[in-house]
């Protein structure tokens, strides 16, 4: 079975990214000073994101397809204005915090 761990709570703007900021969890947008705050380049989350880890044999099983994955496993998608341009970061890498 696939085990979710707290991945941590930041995510990083690239450099030059300006406000709107606006910030999806699976999908759902969230709400800028109840679900998460921005310092600087810095996304700050109200609540530990999920990351699943897999081991090789689940790998192995998913690719074989005798199961699916079940696990806790979150996804931030950030759209935000760089240089006069909405720009979208899909699956942003979240830091340890």
């Amino acid at each position: 079975m696939a085990d979710s761990v707290e991945a941590g709570r930041r995510v990083r703007l690239p450099a030059g990214a300006e406000r709107p900021v606006q910030v999806y969890v699976n999908g759902a947008e969230l709400r800028e000073g109840e679900d998460y705050t921005v310092r600087g380049r810095e996304i700050l989350f109200a609540r530990p994101l999920m990351k699943e880890q897999l081991g090789r044999g689940r790998w192995l099983a998913m690719w074989l397809g005798l199961f699916g994955s079940y696990g806790e496993h979150d996804t931030v998608d950030v759209h935000f204005r760089l240089r006069g341009e909405t720009r979208v970061m899909t699956d942003a890498e979240v830091l340890p915090d």
